[in-house]
């Protein structure tokens, strides 16, 4: 029940609207995921190293863990 436009011509700027934004924003080279992880990084440091500090002890201590149950 829903009415689709009458003429061909209403649809067409949009059309032409949204291919040239595409080509806009095709034209810019976009940044590799490598890239913004190490901006991301550098931009969060402090918090990177906690948690890699934090997943190593973690990680030592289920190795512990297992080992002492296991002895």
């Amino acid at each position: 029940m829903s009415q689709l436009p009458s003429s061909p011509e209403a649809s067409e700027p949009s059309l032409s609207q949204t291919s040239s934004q595409a080509e806009a924003v095709s034209t810019e080279p976009q940044p590799s995921y490598v890239k913004l992880a190490m901006r991301n990084m550098v931009r969060k440091g402090g918090t990177s190293l906690g948690h890699f500090f934090l997943t190593t002890v973690g990680l030592l201590a289920v190795l512990l863990g297992l080992a002492y149950l296991t002895r």
